[in-house]
């Protein structure tokens, strides 16, 4: 049953999903890096995605995502955060929603047969605000160029994002929004990848669905967010919940984030 007045969030039963790391990463400043491979509760989780064929819907049931407990047929909502880091910087949550990989530096493929995502949109159908990042599995040696053709929020095939020339070469767990084609708001599917120029290295592909990006303005800094600040997005009992870094400085630092889950 969806919540639809304070009253109604007040009643829902709720939970607490905890999510932190123990070991930083080495960053470039300002851009964001995942610490999905790193230790920290939940454990680490494997960089590379095993298909480049077809691509898989994480879960929280794989090693690297947080355990969500079962609504019970509720509705889940994303209505608190407790969240901070031992740097500077901004934390992106994400529902990472699909994912394929690890490409080669030189990979041309077009991906068949891929599992649908609908179960993780909105009412299943509304694909708006999906976005298509890369993330590095391995060192690049050289300049990547990437560029990714897909299925938009509406349906249409086709449609290719912008081409991303990284400009310096990728480091281990750097991630980049790909831009997609002008006047299109979100995707429905991943149809091809192609990667050029660089000489060595691997990525993955994904969509992600953005939940809510914070601030940490000085080192140490917390925060407590609740449901106005969240926006109540709405999240899935095997949501894979999947934060992405871009510190101040050169480290990722410890994050530590504690989501409420209201089950209306």
């Amino acid at each position: 049953m969806a919540i639809t007045t304070l009253d109604g969030y007040i009643a829902a039963a709720k939970q607490c999903v905890f999510y932190t790391k123990t070991a930083s990463r080495t960053t470039v400043a300002a851009i964001p890096f995942t610490v999905f491979d790193l230790a920290g509760n939940p454990g680490a989780g494997t960089l590379a995605i095993g298909n480049t064929a077809n691509g898989v819907v994480p879960t929280d049931a794989v090693a690297g995502y947080p355990a969500i407990n079962a609504f019970g047929g509720a509705v889940g909502y994303f209505s608190g955060l407790e969240f901070n880091s031992s740097v500077a910087g901004r934390i992106f949550l994400f529902d990472r929603v699909f994912a394929a990989g690890a490409y080669a530096f030189n990979a041309n493929v077009t991906l068949a047969s891929q599992p649908s995502y609908s179960g993780r949109v909105p009412g299943g159908t509304d694909y708006n605000g999906l976005q298509i990042w890369i993330e590095a599995v391995t060192a690049f040696t050289g300049l990547q160029s990437i560029a990714v053709t897909y299925t938009n929020q509406a349906g249409t095939a086709g449609k290719t994002t912008g081409t991303i020339a990284t400009g310096v070469a990728p480091t281990l767990g750097r991630a980049l929004q790909l831009p997609l084609q002008a006047g299109d708001m979100g995707v429905q599917k991943i149809e091809s990848v192609v990667s050029t120029v660089s000489t060595a290295g691997t990525f993955n592909v994904m969509v992600l669905r953005p939940l809510i990006v914070v601030r940490v303005p000085v080192v140490g800094f917390g925060d407590v967010y609740d449901l106005l600040r969240t926006g109540m997005v709405q999240v899935f009992a095997d949501s894979a919940l999947y934060p992405l870094i871009a510190a101040d400085s050169t480290a990722s630092g410890i994050p530590s984030l504690n989501i409420e889950i209201a089950n209306g």
